[in-house]
């Protein structure tokens, strides 16, 4: 990693007072607030000469020193992975993630990724964003199938992003959940956090649980199981899964936090519900504001073909009940 460019500030008088990283956000147009950082934390980015938190407020006169890396090279190969596309222009791709694709690379997954086949799509990702996730700026389990937006330029990349972490892009999802919900419709307000043993794993019961939101209603009733639309207020890692689950609801097919042997009572219960290989949640909706134009786009992702077999099972086996 060699040196992109190197500045010098002094603070003046009307900026005393701000957080170290929302100053360097502001004055460097390449070094967005997560970059600048982590460039103040390793002490790339001094003030006076000394390490500071990124929380430090400036001070009139203060000289803050340092230099923006050039981006990491991607080191992941691309490959010819087919792709759904939904939209594209020169600034964003939305995207079907099919069930089962890893949207980026990590441990145990360095190639046949989303990205991997992103890449291919579009060389010139490489540098937008992280080097591990170049263009990624949400992502979906490997399991669970829908729409996703990739940004194709810095401009578009720092917008999303914003956009997510102020919770302005809106996220509706599709279930198909175990039992018979009492009410047609509901909110579940628990806080989500790390699992106190299973570092894998998110619980309503954290150490450090951060506040998470998720509205639902009802779409179709099966008897056993309930067809159910939700709404994400907040986006904490495995939001829906936690939560459902937490209400005794799991979404069928989940391993990690179903319930277990929930199905084992119910009638045909082992020939359907046995044979259900990933969690039957699907990102169905997004919308946001367009990077560019401004605009509000909306995309809708239709249920995946292992989804619909199952409803329609559902619907054969229950009409009746």
């Amino acid at each position: 990693m060699h040196d992109q460019s190197a500045f010098t500030i002094h603070v003046n008088p009307t900026d005393s007072g701000k957080r170290l990283d929302l100053y360097i956000a502001a004055l460097i147009p390449e070094c967005s607030r997560s970059v600048a950082t982590t460039l103040i934390r390793n002490g790339t980015i001094r003030v006076q000469g000394a390490v500071k938190k990124p929380g430090y407020r400036v001070k009139a006169g203060d000289e803050v020193r340092g230099h923006i890396p050039s981006p990491a090279p991607v080191l992941y190969k691309p490959e010819p992975i087919p792709i759904d596309i939904l939209f594209e222009d020169d600034h964003i791709i939305v995207v079907n993630k099919p069930p089962g694709l890893v949207v980026h690379p990590a441990p145990g997954h360095h190639s046949g990724t989303l990205v991997n086949g992103l890449l291919h799509h579009c060389p010139f990702l490489e540098g937008i964003g992280s080097a591990r996730r170049p263009g990624i700026v949400h992502r979906l389990d490997k399991d669970t199938s829908g729409v996703l937006v990739i940004a194709k330029n810095d401009r578009a990349h720092q917008h999303l992003a914003k956009l997510f972490k102020s919770r302005r892009i809106r996220k509706k999802y599709l279930a198909v959940v175990y039992g018979a919900m009492k009410s047609d419709s509901g909110t579940v307000s628990l806080p989500i956090g790390r699992h106190t043993t299973d570092r894998k794993k998110m619980s309503t019961r954290s150490r450090k649980p951060r506040v998470a939101e998720t509205a639902w209603r009802i779409r179709e009733r099966f008897g056993p199981a309930s067809l159910i639309e939700l709404d994400l207020k907040t986006g904490r890692t495995h939001q829906i899964r936690v939560h459902c689950s937490a209400i005794h609801h799991p979404v069928v097919g989940d391993s990690i936090y179903g319930l277990k042997n929930t199905w084992k009572n119910v009638a045909h219960g082992q020939d359907l519900f046995g044979s259900i290989k990933r969690q039957m949640l699907h990102a169905w909706r997004l919308e946001f504001t367009h990077p560019v134009t401004q605009e509000t786009v909306c995309f809708e992702a239709p249920l995946p073909k292992d989804m619909q077999d199952v409803i329609a099972a559902l619907r054969r086996m229950f009409s009746d009940v």
